[in-house]
């Protein structure tokens, strides 16, 4: 690594380190400020060229902030919400995704494996995104883990059904006699990935006492999860989380030392820190260098109406079915789950990826960047007046209905 390249990543890290004592001090969330000041670089005299590419996020930034995010939760509020949140997950990717592709299709004039593509892309509600927002608001501990927990299962699921559609783009039968069996396997590798990577790691760290092998271990175990998977042909995201619930609810209690387990813990969110500083800040960068013009302004418009659409038909309809049981959403919470669905670097690195054979890529990933951007600087800049709005901050009982 040149001194030419080291420069401009210093630079970044300490921009991020302003931002983050300025957002605090205006009570912005701070992936917001990152985004605003990735964009204001963008435009200063001979700035730094760092492109976003599909081999930067998914090799070196969404191992770690995945397997930060599974670490954190705890298995039995996870397993207490699973069929909600797997309702959520899955149907509700397959009604966003749908609304959102239809749309594309018959109104931007689209191919429908391309109007599919960025349909199944944009319909990930990033947990990149939304758990780095959600932790800086405080709100309630069931929403917060129905946000993130719903928020991880759905970035596998599309990181899947994209991995099919991608199979199709390629010549794979489009029959569903062939798809279903190909998305049950990338999921059963995914999760069989970081199963062995996670097994593996927690074998190590049990005969050690040195809590920094145990960060290394772990860190290992992220990246060795993910890249597998990938090599295999699986899902990094499910292996990812796969391995950080593994790890955060049998490793960090029965495995690692007494001082691994508050090391660890400060070690991965310095970890997120840093991985999500420069994922923000290089989202913003490049958003302002999508060659977009005057004219495309109001059909972009109708595009993120669309997708706001399609994930509100995701949510209080599927909500409406636990209405009679025990996982009754408070309608407080889906407002919440609507609009704080924010898209982040999962969707780019899915559009980033798109075969060169898709007519549509050059749009697909330019209206991505577009619709992320508004995604974080719009609805995670108004997040936290509306949770305040909605009395789901955690020191506020759950509303009733």
């Amino acid at each position: 690594m040149t001194g030419e390249t080291l420069v401009p990543i210093g630079v970044l890290l300490l921009v991020a380190c302003l931002i983050a004592i300025l957002s605090r001090k205006l009570g912005m969330p701070y992936i917001v400020g990152l985004v605003v000041a990735g964009i204001l670089i963008a435009f200063l005299p001979e700035a730094p060229q760092l492109p976003l590419s599909r081999e930067l996020i998914f090799g070196v930034f969404l191992p770690p902030l995945i397997f930060e995010a599974a670490l954190q939760l705890e298995w039995k509020d996870f397993r207490r919400e699973l069929p909600l949140t797997l309702i959520l997950s899955m149907v509700g990717v397959a009604i966003a995704a749908t609304t959102v592709a239809l749309g594309m299709h018959y109104w931007m004039g689209w191919s429908m494996l391309g109007a599919a593509l960025f349909g199944v892309l944009i319909a990930a509600t990033d947990p990149v995104s939304v758990i780095a927002a959600f932790r800086e608001m405080g709100v309630q501990k069931r929403l917060a883990m129905v946000v993130e927990s719903e928020s991880l299962l759905n970035d596998a699921v599309v990181a899947v059904a994209f991995a099919v559609l991608v199979g199709i783009a390629g010549g794979a039968s489009a029959d569903v006699a062939a798809t279903v069996p190909d998305f049950l396997i990338t999921a059963v590798i995914g999760i069989a990935a970081g199963a062995v990577a996670s097994g593996g790691a927690m074998l190590i760290a049990y005969n050690t006492n040195d809590s920094l092998v145990e960060i290394a271990i772990t860190t290992v175990a992220a990246y060795a999860s993910f890249l597998a998977a990938e090599y295999f042909h699986g899902s990094g995201v499910l292996a990812a989380l796969t391995a950080g619930l593994l790890f955060g609810n049998v490793g960090w209690h029965r495995v690692l030392s007494q001082r691994g387990n508050t090391d660890l813990d400060h070690a991965w969110a310095y970890f997120a820190f840093l991985a999500n500083s420069f994922v923000f800040i290089l989202i913003g960068m490049n958003a302002a260098n999508q060659p977009l013009h005057a004219r495309d302004i109001l059909g972009l418009g109708l595009v993120i109406l669309l997708v706001l659409v399609g994930r509100a038909l995701s949510i209080y309809p599927l909500a409406a079915l636990f209405r009679p049981t025990r996982l009754k959403l408070p309608t407080a919470y889906q407002h919440v789950l609507v609009w704080g669905g924010l898209r982040g670097a999962l969707a780019l690195a899915l559009a980033l990826a798109i075969p060169e054979t898709v007519a549509e890529r050059g749009p697909i990933i330019a209206t991505a960047f577009v619709v992320v951007a508004f995604s974080i600087l719009v609805q995670g800049l108004t997040m936290p007046p509306l949770v305040r709005w909605l009395g789901v901050g955690s020191e506020r009982a759950p509303p009733c209905d």
